[in-house]
């Protein structure tokens, strides 16, 4: 590799994080306005047809850390992994057996208006805020569970690469695996896409995969 080459690629490392950072902040709050309505309805929506806090929150891997990221609350209140193991144990086996991941249709966990935010993706709206904090990025991997991950390291030994990857980088609203396929596709499938944009980012390939996003929504209504 050339000296200019060397110098136009330590100058894209450099100047990447600066921009892409400036893309979040800049989307994210102007996507709380633009939303801002569907968040105060959906917001009322769910306090008045269930028990329980508006949003939910729960511990997912950052860049080289843990960080709580922000949801509306889909699920009835109360240990749902106990509730489900416990009075469906069909349910929990298929749970576990299929990557932690079941229907909305069949889950009985999430509540009415939970399945219509889920199968939406409006309940992803929330994690603006994490974006806006710098937990998040409006692009990058799944945000996974730490048990989940330790768990697929031993039962998917292969994908070890992969999750190192993931853990690299700060996990998105959206992603390459949101764009091709969402949770029909395995995990194995899911981490060596995320994998993949970890280690090819650019700035034209976070265009293409915000620009395939809402694509991506349309399709699972």
């Amino acid at each position: 590799m050339t000296n200019k080459k060397v110098f136009l690629y330590d100058l894209r490392v450099l100047i990447f994080p600066i921009i892409k950072r400036l893309i979040d902040i800049v989307s994210s709050l102007l996507l709380i306005i633009l939303f801002s309505p569907i968040l105060i309805i959906v917001s009322i929506i769910i306090k008045l047809t269930s028990d329980g806090p508006i949003f939910f929150k729960q511990q997912r891997v950052g860049k080289d850390n843990l960080f709580y990221m922000y949801k509306f609350r889909t699920m009835r209140i109360g240990d749902n992994d106990k509730f489900l193991r416990e009075k469906y144990p069909e349910l929990w086996i298929k749970y576990k057996n299929n990557d932690w991941k079941l229907s909305a249709d069949e889950d009985p966990r999430i509540t009415t208006i939970g399945k219509i935010l889920r199968t939406t993706s409006i309940d992803e709206m929330p994690q603006f805020i994490n974006i806006l904090k710098g937990e998040m990025s409006l692009v990058g991997p799944r945000a996974y569970r730490d048990e989940e991950l330790k768990e697929y390291s031993i039962r998917y030994p292969n994908t070890k690469k992969y999750i190192a990857d993931i853990r690299s980088i700060k996990p998105g609203l959206t992603g390459p695996w949101q764009v091709s396929g969402r949770n029909k596709l395995s995990f194995e499938k899911r981490a060596k896409l995320d994998s993949d944009y970890a280690n090819n980012r650019s700035i034209l390939n976070e265009i293409i995969i915000i620009l395939k996003t809402p694509f991506a929504m349309f399709s699972n209504w």
